[in-house]
Protein backbone atom coordinates (compact mmCIF):
# COMPACT_ATOMS: atom_id res chain seq x y z
CA UNK A 1 0.00 0.00 0.00
CA UNK A 2 2.73 2.52 0.56
CA UNK A 3 2.97 2.76 -3.13
CA UNK A 4 -0.07 4.55 -3.84
CA UNK A 5 0.81 7.43 -0.99
CA UNK A 6 2.22 9.26 -4.62
CA UNK A 7 -0.85 9.01 -6.56
CA UNK A 8 -2.69 11.81 -7.84
CA UNK A 9 -5.35 12.84 -5.77
CA UNK A 10 -9.19 13.10 -7.03
CA UNK A 11 -10.89 15.93 -7.72
CA UNK A 12 -13.78 14.63 -5.72
CA UNK A 13 -15.86 17.40 -6.22
CA UNK A 14 -15.82 17.63 -9.72
CA UNK A 15 -16.30 13.67 -9.80
CA UNK A 16 -19.38 14.05 -7.45
CA UNK A 17 -21.07 16.53 -10.09
CA UNK A 18 -21.15 13.98 -12.21
CA UNK A 19 -23.47 12.16 -9.80
CA UNK A 20 -27.12 13.44 -9.86
CA UNK A 21 -28.12 12.12 -6.84
CA UNK A 22 -26.07 14.21 -5.00
CA UNK A 23 -28.18 17.21 -6.03
CA UNK A 24 -30.93 15.54 -3.95
CA UNK A 25 -31.34 16.67 -0.29
CA UNK A 26 -32.84 14.52 2.41
CA UNK A 27 -34.52 16.54 5.27
CA UNK A 28 -32.03 19.51 3.85
CA UNK A 29 -29.24 17.71 4.24
CA UNK A 30 -26.68 16.54 1.59
CA UNK A 31 -26.62 12.93 1.02
CA UNK A 32 -23.49 10.99 2.72
CA UNK A 33 -23.68 7.93 0.21
CA UNK A 34 -21.85 5.03 2.64
CA UNK A 35 -22.78 2.02 1.18
CA UNK A 36 -21.02 1.76 -2.51
CA UNK A 37 -20.02 -2.24 -1.51
CA UNK A 38 -23.67 -3.03 -1.60
CA UNK A 39 -24.24 -0.83 -5.16
CA UNK A 40 -22.98 2.13 -6.20
CA UNK A 41 -24.30 4.97 -7.52
CA UNK A 42 -24.93 5.98 -11.69
CA UNK A 43 -22.62 9.14 -13.22
CA UNK A 44 -24.47 10.91 -16.01
CA UNK A 45 -22.03 9.70 -18.51
CA UNK A 46 -23.63 6.16 -17.81
CA UNK A 47 -27.09 7.30 -17.17
CA UNK A 48 -27.10 9.32 -20.40
CA UNK A 49 -25.46 7.09 -22.65
CA UNK A 50 -28.04 4.32 -21.76
CA UNK A 51 -30.72 6.82 -22.75
CA UNK A 52 -29.11 7.28 -26.04
CA UNK A 53 -28.71 3.89 -26.56
CA UNK A 54 -32.34 2.93 -25.89
CA UNK A 55 -33.47 6.07 -28.17
CA UNK A 56 -31.15 5.37 -31.01
CA UNK A 57 -29.53 1.89 -30.99
CA UNK A 58 -31.80 -0.66 -29.20
CA UNK A 59 -32.67 -3.78 -30.76
CA UNK A 60 -31.92 -7.41 -30.29
CA UNK A 61 -28.53 -8.64 -31.03
CA UNK A 62 -26.70 -11.34 -32.99
CA UNK A 63 -30.45 -11.59 -34.98
CA UNK A 64 -30.83 -8.78 -37.07
CA UNK A 65 -29.20 -7.25 -40.45
CA UNK A 66 -30.71 -4.20 -39.86
CA UNK A 67 -29.25 -1.03 -38.87
CA UNK A 68 -30.25 -1.05 -35.48
CA UNK A 69 -29.73 -4.46 -34.40
CA UNK A 70 -26.23 -3.93 -36.47
CA UNK A 71 -25.51 -0.78 -33.59
CA UNK A 72 -27.26 -2.83 -30.89
CA UNK A 73 -24.60 -5.85 -31.79
CA UNK A 74 -21.77 -3.11 -32.05
CA UNK A 75 -22.84 -1.71 -29.04
CA UNK A 76 -23.00 -5.35 -26.43
CA UNK A 77 -19.74 -6.57 -28.18
CA UNK A 78 -17.54 -3.49 -27.87
CA UNK A 79 -18.84 -3.87 -23.96
CA UNK A 80 -17.17 -7.28 -24.36
CA UNK A 81 -13.94 -5.85 -25.60
CA UNK A 82 -13.87 -3.39 -23.17
CA UNK A 83 -14.57 -5.86 -19.85
CA UNK A 84 -11.72 -8.09 -21.53
CA UNK A 85 -9.34 -5.06 -21.57
CA UNK A 86 -10.59 -4.70 -17.95
CA UNK A 87 -9.60 -7.85 -16.88
CA UNK A 88 -6.76 -8.35 -18.90
CA UNK A 89 -8.07 -11.81 -20.43
CA UNK A 90 -7.08 -12.84 -23.77
CA UNK A 91 -9.99 -13.30 -25.65
CA UNK A 92 -13.21 -12.32 -26.08
CA UNK A 93 -14.71 -15.39 -26.02
CA UNK A 94 -13.68 -15.81 -22.56
CA UNK A 95 -15.79 -13.15 -21.34
CA UNK A 96 -19.45 -14.50 -20.26
CA UNK A 97 -22.01 -12.02 -19.30
CA UNK A 98 -24.79 -13.32 -16.65
CA UNK A 99 -27.21 -10.91 -14.62
CA UNK A 100 -24.93 -10.72 -11.96
CA UNK A 101 -22.14 -11.53 -9.92
CA UNK A 102 -23.93 -14.67 -8.40
CA UNK A 103 -24.88 -16.30 -11.47
CA UNK A 104 -21.66 -15.39 -12.57
CA UNK A 105 -20.49 -18.30 -9.19
CA UNK A 106 -23.64 -20.41 -9.97
CA UNK A 107 -22.87 -20.85 -13.16
CA UNK A 108 -19.28 -22.58 -12.12
CA UNK A 109 -20.75 -24.45 -9.42
CA UNK A 110 -23.58 -25.93 -11.80
CA UNK A 111 -21.60 -26.36 -15.21
CA UNK A 112 -18.11 -26.95 -13.71
CA UNK A 113 -18.58 -28.13 -10.16
CA UNK A 114 -22.02 -30.77 -10.85
CA UNK A 115 -19.75 -32.52 -13.58
CA UNK A 116 -16.76 -32.82 -11.72
CA UNK A 117 -16.73 -33.62 -8.04
CA UNK A 118 -17.21 -36.71 -6.47
CA UNK A 119 -17.11 -38.74 -3.54
CA UNK A 120 -13.19 -38.46 -2.07
CA UNK A 121 -13.31 -34.84 -3.78
CA UNK A 122 -12.47 -31.67 -1.83
CA UNK A 123 -14.52 -28.13 -2.60
CA UNK A 124 -12.73 -25.16 -0.07
CA UNK A 125 -14.39 -22.00 0.61
CA UNK A 126 -13.55 -19.59 3.17
CA UNK A 127 -15.34 -17.90 6.48
CA UNK A 128 -15.68 -14.83 5.45
CA UNK A 129 -17.08 -15.54 1.66
CA UNK A 130 -20.32 -13.48 0.25
CA UNK A 131 -23.02 -16.71 -0.09
CA UNK A 132 -23.02 -16.65 -3.20
CA UNK A 133 -19.38 -17.95 -3.24
CA UNK A 134 -20.01 -19.97 0.20
CA UNK A 135 -23.41 -21.62 -0.19
CA UNK A 136 -23.06 -22.65 -4.15
CA UNK A 137 -20.30 -24.72 -2.88
CA UNK A 138 -21.66 -26.60 -0.24
CA UNK A 139 -24.65 -27.27 -2.13
CA UNK A 140 -22.62 -28.82 -5.06
CA UNK A 141 -20.58 -30.42 -2.17
CA UNK A 142 -23.55 -32.08 -0.76
CA UNK A 143 -24.98 -32.99 -4.23
CA UNK A 144 -22.03 -35.03 -5.62
CA UNK A 145 -20.57 -36.32 -2.35
CA UNK A 146 -17.59 -34.22 -2.49
CA UNK A 147 -16.38 -32.68 0.96
CA UNK A 148 -16.68 -29.45 2.12
CA UNK A 149 -14.47 -27.44 3.99
CA UNK A 150 -14.54 -23.92 5.14
CA UNK A 151 -11.02 -21.94 6.04
CA UNK A 152 -11.20 -20.44 9.48
CA UNK A 153 -9.88 -17.02 10.21
CA UNK A 154 -8.47 -14.99 13.38
CA UNK A 155 -9.42 -12.57 15.43
CA UNK A 156 -8.93 -9.32 12.74
CA UNK A 157 -10.74 -11.32 10.33
CA UNK A 158 -8.00 -12.64 8.21
CA UNK A 159 -7.82 -15.95 6.60
CA UNK A 160 -5.91 -18.18 8.78
CA UNK A 161 -3.79 -20.35 6.30
CA UNK A 162 -2.32 -22.60 8.56
CA UNK A 163 -5.78 -24.19 8.33
CA UNK A 164 -4.42 -25.60 4.68
CA UNK A 165 -2.51 -28.81 5.19
CA UNK A 166 -5.16 -30.16 7.53
CA UNK A 167 -8.20 -29.27 4.61
CA UNK A 168 -5.34 -30.86 1.98
CA UNK A 169 -5.43 -33.79 4.31
CA UNK A 170 -8.99 -34.67 4.25
CA UNK A 171 -8.91 -35.98 0.22
CA UNK A 172 -8.54 -34.45 -3.14
CA UNK A 173 -8.65 -30.82 -3.02
CA UNK A 174 -10.53 -30.42 -6.36
CA UNK A 175 -11.83 -26.40 -5.83
CA UNK A 176 -10.97 -23.69 -3.97
CA UNK A 177 -12.97 -20.56 -3.37
CA UNK A 178 -12.56 -17.31 -2.21
CA UNK A 179 -13.25 -13.27 -2.86
CA UNK A 180 -10.77 -11.05 -2.89
CA UNK A 181 -11.86 -8.67 -0.63
CA UNK A 182 -14.23 -9.13 2.09
CA UNK A 183 -17.52 -7.37 1.43
CA UNK A 184 -18.90 -7.82 5.47
CA UNK A 185 -15.50 -6.53 7.31
CA UNK A 186 -13.30 -5.21 4.11
CA UNK A 187 -10.33 -7.96 4.81
CA UNK A 188 -7.98 -8.37 1.60
CA UNK A 189 -7.22 -12.14 1.67
CA UNK A 190 -3.56 -13.56 0.88
CA UNK A 191 -4.51 -14.09 -3.21
CA UNK A 192 -0.88 -15.41 -3.79
CA UNK A 193 -1.01 -17.99 -1.28
CA UNK A 194 -4.28 -19.05 -1.73
CA UNK A 195 -3.75 -19.43 -5.59
CA UNK A 196 0.00 -21.20 -4.96
CA UNK A 197 -1.38 -23.68 -2.51
CA UNK A 198 -4.60 -24.77 -4.78
CA UNK A 199 -2.10 -24.73 -7.81
CA UNK A 200 -0.01 -27.33 -5.64
CA UNK A 201 -2.89 -29.62 -4.91
CA UNK A 202 -4.02 -29.11 -8.88
CA UNK A 203 -7.14 -27.69 -7.68
CA UNK A 204 -9.66 -25.10 -9.82
CA UNK A 205 -9.46 -21.44 -8.68
CA UNK A 206 -13.19 -19.01 -8.40
CA UNK A 207 -12.50 -15.63 -7.17
CA UNK A 208 -15.16 -13.36 -6.32
CA UNK A 209 -13.68 -10.00 -7.09
CA UNK A 210 -17.10 -8.27 -6.77
CA UNK A 211 -15.92 -5.82 -4.29
CA UNK A 212 -12.46 -5.55 -5.57
CA UNK A 213 -13.22 -4.72 -9.78
CA UNK A 214 -15.10 -1.21 -8.64
CA UNK A 215 -11.52 -0.45 -6.73
CA UNK A 216 -8.52 -1.68 -7.76
CA UNK A 217 -6.76 -2.79 -11.13
CA UNK A 218 -7.43 -6.44 -11.83
CA UNK A 219 -4.81 -8.41 -14.28
CA UNK A 220 -6.36 -12.08 -14.85
CA UNK A 221 -3.35 -13.23 -15.98
CA UNK A 222 -1.45 -11.89 -13.35
CA UNK A 223 -3.78 -13.27 -10.73
CA UNK A 224 -3.62 -16.76 -12.17
CA UNK A 225 -6.94 -18.11 -11.39
CA UNK A 226 -9.08 -19.95 -13.60
CA UNK A 227 -12.46 -18.37 -12.93
CA UNK A 228 -13.65 -15.05 -12.03
CA UNK A 229 -17.13 -13.05 -11.12
CA UNK A 230 -17.60 -9.86 -10.84
CA UNK A 231 -21.16 -7.58 -10.88
CA UNK A 232 -21.56 -4.29 -12.78
CA UNK A 233 -24.06 -2.40 -10.57
CA UNK A 234 -21.35 -2.29 -7.76
CA UNK A 235 -19.21 -0.48 -10.66
CA UNK A 236 -20.91 2.83 -11.77
CA UNK A 237 -22.87 0.03 -14.07
CA UNK A 238 -26.61 -0.66 -14.26
CA UNK A 239 -28.10 -3.43 -12.15
CA UNK A 240 -28.95 -6.79 -14.25
CA UNK A 241 -25.34 -6.79 -15.36
CA UNK A 242 -22.18 -9.18 -13.98
CA UNK A 243 -19.22 -11.26 -15.64
CA UNK A 244 -17.92 -14.40 -15.63
CA UNK A 245 -14.37 -14.52 -17.15
CA UNK A 246 -13.25 -18.21 -17.76
CA UNK A 247 -10.05 -19.68 -18.93
CA UNK A 248 -11.26 -21.06 -22.28
CA UNK A 249 -9.92 -24.51 -22.01
CA UNK A 250 -12.09 -25.13 -19.09
CA UNK A 251 -15.11 -23.18 -20.63
CA UNK A 252 -15.26 -25.29 -23.23
CA UNK A 253 -14.99 -28.25 -21.53
CA UNK A 254 -18.19 -27.45 -18.99
CA UNK A 255 -21.59 -27.91 -20.19
CA UNK A 256 -24.20 -25.10 -20.98
CA UNK A 257 -25.91 -23.34 -17.67
CA UNK A 258 -28.95 -22.52 -19.13
CA UNK A 259 -30.55 -23.90 -22.51
CA UNK A 260 -32.55 -22.12 -24.94
CA UNK A 261 -31.83 -19.74 -27.95
CA UNK A 262 -28.17 -18.43 -29.52
CA UNK A 263 -26.51 -20.93 -27.14
CA UNK A 264 -27.20 -23.88 -29.93
CA UNK A 265 -25.15 -24.82 -32.80
CA UNK A 266 -28.20 -26.55 -34.33
CA UNK A 267 -31.21 -28.41 -32.88
CA UNK A 268 -32.97 -31.35 -34.82
CA UNK A 269 -35.34 -34.02 -33.22
CA UNK A 270 -32.22 -36.55 -32.54
CA UNK A 271 -29.64 -33.94 -31.16
CA UNK A 272 -28.80 -30.76 -30.01
CA UNK A 273 -25.37 -29.25 -30.61
CA UNK A 274 -23.78 -26.04 -28.51
CA UNK A 275 -22.20 -22.66 -29.70
CA UNK A 276 -19.45 -21.41 -29.56
CA UNK A 277 -18.15 -19.58 -26.59
CA UNK A 278 -19.05 -17.39 -25.78
CA UNK A 279 -22.84 -18.13 -26.71
CA UNK A 280 -22.53 -21.41 -25.03
CA UNK A 281 -22.83 -19.53 -22.01
CA UNK A 282 -25.60 -16.44 -22.72
CA UNK A 283 -28.94 -18.34 -23.91
CA UNK A 284 -31.70 -16.23 -24.81
CA UNK A 285 -32.31 -12.42 -25.16
CA UNK A 286 -29.04 -11.33 -23.16
CA UNK A 287 -28.97 -7.85 -20.42
CA UNK A 288 -28.12 -5.83 -23.84
CA UNK A 289 -28.44 -2.47 -22.08
CA UNK A 290 -27.05 -3.12 -19.16
CA UNK A 291 -24.12 -4.44 -20.84
CA UNK A 292 -23.73 -1.40 -23.14
CA UNK A 293 -23.84 0.16 -19.39
CA UNK A 294 -20.77 -1.54 -18.49
CA UNK A 295 -18.69 -0.52 -20.77
CA UNK A 296 -19.62 3.19 -20.23
CA UNK A 297 -19.13 2.36 -16.84
CA UNK A 298 -15.43 0.76 -17.01
CA UNK A 299 -15.08 3.89 -19.54
CA UNK A 300 -15.79 5.94 -16.63
CA UNK A 301 -13.50 4.29 -14.48
CA UNK A 302 -10.43 3.97 -16.59
CA UNK A 303 -10.81 8.03 -17.29
CA UNK A 304 -10.38 8.30 -13.57
CA UNK A 305 -7.63 5.68 -12.87
CA UNK A 306 -8.48 3.08 -10.59
CA UNK A 307 -5.03 3.80 -9.17
CA UNK A 308 -6.09 6.79 -7.64
CA UNK A 309 -9.79 5.14 -6.58
CA UNK A 310 -7.83 2.77 -4.45
CA UNK A 311 -5.55 5.54 -3.46
CA UNK A 312 -8.64 7.67 -2.36
CA UNK A 313 -10.44 5.20 -0.53
CA UNK A 314 -7.20 4.15 1.25
CA UNK A 315 -6.94 7.44 3.08
CA UNK A 316 -10.79 7.61 3.65
CA UNK A 317 -10.65 4.34 5.21
CA UNK A 318 -7.25 4.82 7.06
CA UNK A 319 -9.02 8.05 8.60
CA UNK A 320 -12.52 6.35 9.42
CA UNK A 321 -10.63 3.66 11.46
CA UNK A 322 -9.10 6.80 13.44
CA UNK A 323 -12.17 8.76 13.88
CA UNK A 324 -14.38 5.32 15.16
CA UNK A 325 -11.38 4.47 16.97
CA UNK A 326 -12.20 7.61 19.23
CA UNK A 327 -15.93 7.20 19.46
CA UNK A 328 -17.70 6.24 22.62
CA UNK A 329 -18.54 2.17 22.18
CA UNK A 330 -17.76 1.53 18.44
CA UNK A 331 -15.57 -1.50 17.82
CA UNK A 332 -14.36 -2.26 14.47
CA UNK A 333 -14.19 -5.55 13.76
CA UNK A 334 -11.38 -6.38 10.78
CA UNK A 335 -7.58 -6.01 9.95
CA UNK A 336 -5.89 -2.90 10.06
CA UNK A 337 -6.62 -0.25 7.27
CA UNK A 338 -3.40 -0.90 5.26
CA UNK A 339 -4.88 -4.99 4.69
CA UNK A 340 -8.61 -3.63 3.70
CA UNK A 341 -10.30 -2.31 1.34
CA UNK A 342 -12.61 0.63 1.47
CA UNK A 343 -14.78 -1.65 3.78
CA UNK A 344 -15.23 -0.18 7.88
CA UNK A 345 -17.95 -2.42 9.86
CA UNK A 346 -18.62 -1.92 13.11
CA UNK A 347 -21.21 -2.38 16.23
CA UNK A 348 -22.39 0.00 18.78
CA UNK A 349 -22.47 -1.16 22.25
CA UNK A 350 -25.65 0.44 22.97
CA UNK A 351 -27.98 -0.11 20.11
CA UNK A 352 -29.04 -2.89 17.24
CA UNK A 353 -27.16 -1.61 13.99
CA UNK A 354 -30.63 -1.70 12.63
CA UNK A 355 -31.31 1.24 15.07
CA UNK A 356 -27.96 2.45 14.41
CA UNK A 357 -28.57 2.61 10.24
CA UNK A 358 -32.18 4.25 10.73
CA UNK A 359 -30.87 7.13 13.23
CA UNK A 360 -27.84 7.50 10.71
CA UNK A 361 -30.58 7.96 7.91
CA UNK A 362 -32.03 11.02 9.95
CA UNK A 363 -29.18 12.57 9.23
CA UNK A 364 -28.44 11.99 5.45
CA UNK A 365 -25.96 9.01 6.30
CA UNK A 366 -26.62 6.11 4.21
CA UNK A 367 -24.93 3.24 5.30
CA UNK A 368 -25.44 -0.69 5.18
CA UNK A 369 -26.75 -2.80 8.86
CA UNK A 370 -27.04 -6.51 8.43
CA UNK A 371 -24.96 -9.17 8.06
CA UNK A 372 -24.40 -8.45 4.42
CA UNK A 373 -25.22 -11.77 2.98
CA UNK A 374 -21.71 -13.33 4.84
CA UNK A 375 -23.51 -15.17 8.34
CA UNK A 376 -20.83 -17.36 8.56
CA UNK A 377 -18.12 -14.24 9.38
CA UNK A 378 -20.97 -12.91 11.90
CA UNK A 379 -20.97 -16.51 13.56
CA UNK A 380 -17.20 -15.85 13.69
CA UNK A 381 -16.95 -12.80 15.46
CA UNK A 382 -19.81 -14.21 17.56
CA UNK A 383 -22.25 -11.41 16.43
CA UNK A 384 -25.24 -11.37 14.48
CA UNK A 385 -24.64 -8.17 12.31
CA UNK A 386 -23.06 -4.90 11.73
CA UNK A 387 -23.17 -1.55 10.21
CA UNK A 388 -20.86 -0.66 7.27
CA UNK A 389 -20.17 2.24 5.74
CA UNK A 390 -18.06 1.68 2.30
CA UNK A 391 -16.52 4.59 0.56
CA UNK A 392 -15.87 5.13 -3.36
CA UNK A 393 -14.52 7.77 -5.59
CA UNK A 394 -17.39 10.54 -4.88
CA UNK A 395 -16.99 10.26 -0.95
CA UNK A 396 -14.67 12.53 1.30
CA UNK A 397 -13.19 13.05 4.47
CA UNK A 398 -16.41 15.13 5.47
CA UNK A 399 -18.94 11.91 4.74
CA UNK A 400 -16.23 10.00 7.18
CA UNK A 401 -17.08 13.26 9.83
CA UNK A 402 -21.24 13.19 9.39
CA UNK A 403 -20.91 9.50 9.85
CA UNK A 404 -19.02 9.83 13.39
CA UNK A 405 -21.41 12.92 14.34
CA UNK A 406 -24.21 10.86 13.79
CA UNK A 407 -22.69 8.46 15.65
CA UNK A 408 -22.65 10.57 18.64
CA UNK A 409 -26.60 11.08 18.53
CA UNK A 410 -27.35 7.59 18.09
CA UNK A 411 -25.59 6.73 21.22
CA UNK A 412 -27.39 9.97 23.21
CA UNK A 413 -30.42 8.45 21.88
CA UNK A 414 -30.11 5.30 23.50
CA UNK A 415 -28.03 6.02 26.40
Amino acid sequence: MSSITSISALDVPRIKSDFPVFEERFDGRELAYLDSANSSQKPRQVLEGLTEFYEHSYANVHRAVYELGERATAGYEGAREKTRAFLGADSTREIIFTRNGTEALNLVAHAWGLNELGPGDVVVSTVLEHHSNFVPWQYVAERTGAEFAVIGADGNGELDLEQLDAIAGRGRVRLVAFGLISNSIGSVNPVEALIGWAREHGAVTVVDACQAAPHRTLDVASLGVDFLALTGHKMLAPSGIGVLWGRQALLNSMEPFNLGGEMIRSVTIEETTWNELPNKFEAGTPPIAQAYGLGLAIDYLTRVGLERIEAHEHDLTTYAMERLAGADGVSVLGPPAERRGGIVSFTLDSAHPHDVAQILDSHGVAVRAGHHCTQPAMDHFGISATTRASFYLYNTRTDVDRLVEALADVRATFA
